[in-house]
């Protein structure tokens, strides 16, 4: 193996090469640093590159891997973070020019937790801006979807989805607010887990919608997934809304072994005229393949799920417009076009609206959970479609778009924001058509149950070989 193949492994194989010293950390850094400079300008997937600072980390993670301090599967591995989450002495952007000259004092604590963790900091990544999905003008650039630089990497965490994918890092952390990890972990084709509502510390992230953000891994297989929430995961003082709950060793639930696990099929969202057939049949071979693993399969109904982006539009707009209320009363023309319209409407919207919208969001939740009291897991797609083309105009052009604001691939991922419960996409196939184009299928579980969803999702993963295929980059 030389240098230019590091990259290619996965970060669980990296990580057991690391500790067993076939390849140092800064072997490892090199190799994705000199990745990066080759076919980042592409893709756009990087804001800031640290690369002077990831080398000496990586010296440093040598000497202790070295003296026998290893930390654990974290260790000397490189990674990169979107950049909404601060980092002391790093630019931190959040997708905006407003933030363009912003450099924190310290790190966040997911930035914090992966350094503890012996992880090497290879940058921060693109995004839309504030998170708040689908901006048409990105100033660090636009991002590109790996399999098809025509295409859309996932609204949000595109800079995560674009370059876990095409192998500039080992692993990454992307923000889920309504379907910002799954998303483009479906459309890049990679496993990405949001964590349960209060699993990972929020403090010095910049937030989107406070009731419903979170951040999680996008990575490369399952395995790489539960080694990253491993190292954000867990109780921070620093933020009150995180649980005090114990982190489990999520890699001792990867044994291949789903007998008897009850799965719950999502009917009103499998048989919804939203679903491209290729996505349908894909889907539904995989819970075929599921069941043959000696999981037991049952329908579910979820009456509201349907409804569940008209819900969160009413509060994540509300929400994100109170969040930046002295921005867009002072530096308006400052924000993307599609991101000032959605900041003026939910400067608007009435607060009957936001509080029906809550109340309808408490019904969907418990509708959600008295399904999971049946069932260990709930599986859907986690998109109606393949990754779509990159916008060619701002804005919404016609009444179609804007229905599919409300009833299209949004609907598959909406739910897991609003109930707060922990959700994985992880591949299950390609469109046929090239340029083929990756599917996900999405497992959620019951909250602080991520155990079970990486669980069900890796037996899966064993028994195919989606996760295999590279991106023509």
């Amino acid at each position: 193996m030389g240098p230019a193949d590091i990259p290619f492994m996965s970060a669980t194989e990296l990580a057991g090469q690391i500790r067993l010293k076939n390849i140092s950390p800064t072997e490892a850094c090199r190799a994705y640093l000199d990745r990066i400079e080759q076919v980042d300008d592409k893709l756009n997937s990087y804001i800031t590159i640290c690369g002077e600072q990831a080398l000496a980390d990586a010296r440093r993670a040598e000497v202790e891997i070295a003296r026998g301090e290893y930390k654990g599967p974290m260790h000397g591995i490189p990674v990169a973070v979107k950049d909404q989450f601060n980092t002391s002495g790093i630019l931190t952007t959040s997708g905006s020019t407003i933030l363009k000259d912003f450099i924190p004092a310290e790190d966040s604590t997911v930035v914090a937790k992966l350094k503890d963790a012996g992880s090497i900091l290879l940058g921060k990544l693109n995004m839309s801006e504030f998170a708040m999905g689908d901006a048409f003008r990105h100033p660090y650039g636009r991002p590109h979807n790996p399999w098809d630089l025509e295409r859309n990497p996932g609204t949000s965490s595109s800079g995560s989805g674009a370059a876990t994918a095409a192998f500039l890092c080992a692993t990454s952390i992307g923000e889920d607010t309504g379907g910002s990890i799954r998303g483009p972990a479906t459309f890049c084709g990679l496993v990405g887990i949001r964590p349960s509502q209060g699993r990972v510390s929020r403090y010095g992230m910049l937030g989107a919608v406070w009731s419903m953000d979170v951040g999680g891994p996008i990575s490369r297989t399952v395995s790489d997934c539960a080694i990253t929430l491993e190292a954000i995961a867990g109780h921070d003082p620093r933020d009150p809304y995180t649980w005090d709950v114990p982190v489990p060793h999520y890699t001792d639930a990867l044994d291949g072994n789903i007998r008897g696990v009850k799965i719950g099929v999502i009917r009103e969202l499998m048989d919804h005229e939203s679903v491209e057939p290729e996505i349908g049949d894909a889907v539904r071979s995989a819970i075929a393949s599921l069941g043959e693993l000696g999981a037991t399969i049952q329908d579910v109904s979820i009456p509201l799920i349907t409804s569940s982006s008209v819900i969160f539009g009413a509060i994540s707009q509300v929400e994100g417009a109170a969040i930046q209320r002295d921005w867009i009363r002072d530096r308006l023309d400052e924000y993307d076009h599609n991101v000032r319209i959605r900041q003026l409407t939910g400067s608007v919207i009435p607060a009957q609206a936001y509080y029906k919208a809550q109340r309808l969001r408490t019904l969907l939740r418990d509708q959600m959970l008295d399904a999971l009291k049946t069932v260990d897991v709930l599986v859907l797609p986690t998109s109606s479609i393949p990754a779509p083309k990159i916008p060619a105009a701002a804005g919404i052009g016609s009444k179609a778009e804007a229905k599919a604001v409300f009833s299209g691939r949004r609907i598959y991922t909406n739910p897991g924001n609003l109930a707060g419960v922990p959700a994985l996409s992880v591949p299950c196939g390609f469109t046929s058509e090239p340029p083929e184009l990756p599917i996900g299928l999405q497992i959620m579980g019951s909250p602080f149950d991520e155990a079970i969803v990486l669980k069900v999702a890796h037996a899966y993963e064993q028994n195919t070989d989606w996760h295999t295929r590279r991106p023509p980059i």
